[in-house]
């Protein structure tokens, strides 16, 4: 490696701990059925708080913000499975692909019939929706999506929804993890304590989100005495297989770069461009990672000192005043 790469990978770091998307962020927050007290009051807490966050501390726009539950009230859809297919169409139309859309999933989640472990369902009022089905509702999408699934027996969303551009966490890591999970509480606390801040850059990252919701969720069953019957995993990279937030091997990097606080728009034209072309490189490079098995190494090389030279001089022209 020589010394132009050596550069162009430290601006690499430098540029994703900044990105900024020339989009708009989006999110849906569904609470499924509740199954009666106690669930209703916690889930309807947990719902409440992370909307609450998005709009008053991260800015998003009313509109911008979409609630499905089961418990009725102003600007809130029913929990059916009729109703998160009609609002993801409706998304699906107004997303582009410079913008960003969270999905959040709170609720029961339980095993499919017949799948022996390998699909799940998000629990609804009425006909429930498969992990397969949230896939094949997703998959048109061009914007970047970012899923978090905080039920029980969440795991087989992690293979059904990964792809590029994508982040998919999960609350288990496996289908026999099949009780009440603390992991969504936590995931949603995240975003307004400060010690998740890790890098002290004034913004939670879906990753610092995602290790401090990680490590909290372990600290709760140690001070109870218990054994964990949750572990919660990530995946970025699009390949379905997902990691512990302290051995996160492939995955971490889209998500250290993605924030659910929107970013300021440049109003420069030539520097909303040069956003966009940050984007697509970061996206090239990590296309590029996913190929490396089946390229041979010094074409590998060259393409990836290609790509992060190019990045590194975009980046630099993104900070030049």
């Amino acid at each position: 490696m020589n010394w132009a790469r050596i550069a162009a990978v430290a601006l690499l770091g430098l540029s994703l701990s900044a990105m900024s998307f020339a989009g708009e962020n989006y999110a849906l927050v569904v609470a499924g059925a509740s199954g009666g007290e106690p669930y209703a009051s916690k889930y309807t807490t947990w719902r409440q708080s992370f909307v609450s966050t998005l709009r008053t501390k991260l800015g998003y726009p009313d509109d911008h913000v979409i609630v499905i539950a089961e418990s009725q009230g102003a600007g809130i859809r029913t929990a059916t499975r009729d109703e998160v297919r009609r609002t993801l169409l409706d998304l699906r139309g107004r997303l582009t692909k410079d913008d960003q859309l969270v999905v959040l999933l709170i609720g029961h989640g339980t095993a499919a019939e017949g799948s022996q472990g390998e699909d799940a369902k998000f629990n609804l009022v009425g006909p429930d929706l498969k992990a397969s089905e949230w896939a094949d509702l997703l998959k048109p999408f061009a914007s970047r999506v970012v899923f978090v699934d905080t039920t029980a027996v969440s795991y087989p969303f992690l293979h059904h929804l990964a792809a590029p551009n994508r982040i998919v966490i999960t609350a288990t890591d496996s289908s026999a993890q099949a009780f009440e999970t603390v992991f969504g509480e936590l995931f949603i606390r995240a975003f307004i304590d400060s010690s998740a801040d890790a890098d002290k850059n004034g913004r939670v990252s879906l990753f610092e989100a995602f290790t401090y919701a990680s490590a909290a969720t372990r600290a709760w069953y140690e001070q109870r005495g218990q054994l964990p019957t949750e572990r919660p995993l990530i995946d970025d990279d699009g390949d379905g297989v997902g990691h512990e937030a302290w051995n996160p091997g492939p995955d971490g990097a889209l998500a250290r770069a993605t924030f659910l606080q929107p970013s300021s728009i440049p109003a420069d034209a030539v520097a909303a461009a040069a956003v966009r072309r940050q984007r697509e490189l970061e996206s090239q490079i990590e296309e590029l990672k996913r190929k490396r098995p089946s390229m041979p190494p010094a074409a590998y090389d060259a393409e990836l000192e290609r790509l992060l030279l190019e990045l590194a001089r975009v980046s630099a022209q993104r900070r030049a005043p």
